[in-house]
């Protein structure tokens, strides 16, 4: 099985729209792969939480089947952990679940 995991950490708009939702949103319904999983960590969690621009192209990710998490610790820093659960983000301690992808199967794309 084909494993994606986007690792997102930087706050630039950009990047995020023309990267890393943009793709995000395309990858299973395409078949590009198997499983995929976007972790939103750093200051890419607080972006997300005050831009709905971005958090409309995040829905369009979530409903193709893609997975979302997000750093616990960071999220909680930023003072945005509720704001991103109500969008459908799980809240998790993201260093666990990278460390297993990065021993595992998976393949990680870092922006």
């Amino acid at each position: 099985m084909n494993k994606l995991l986007i690792l997102w950490t930087t706050e630039e708009v950009e990047v995020a729209k023309k990267m890393v939702l943009l793709y995000g949103s395309v990858i299973l319904p395409r078949g590009y792969w198997d499983e995929a999983h976007l972790m939103i960590w750093g200051p890419s969690a607080r972006v997300l939480a005050h831009n709905s621009e971005l958090q409309a192209m995040l829905k369009t990710v979530q409903e193709s089947g893609v997975e979302t998490s997000v750093c616990v610790v960071c999220s909680d820093d930023y003072g945005v952990t509720e704001k991103l659960e109500s969008l459908g983000v799980k809240a998790i301690h993201t260093g666990e679940f990278l460390t297993e992808a990065l021993q595992k199967e998976w393949k990680v794309i870092t922006l």
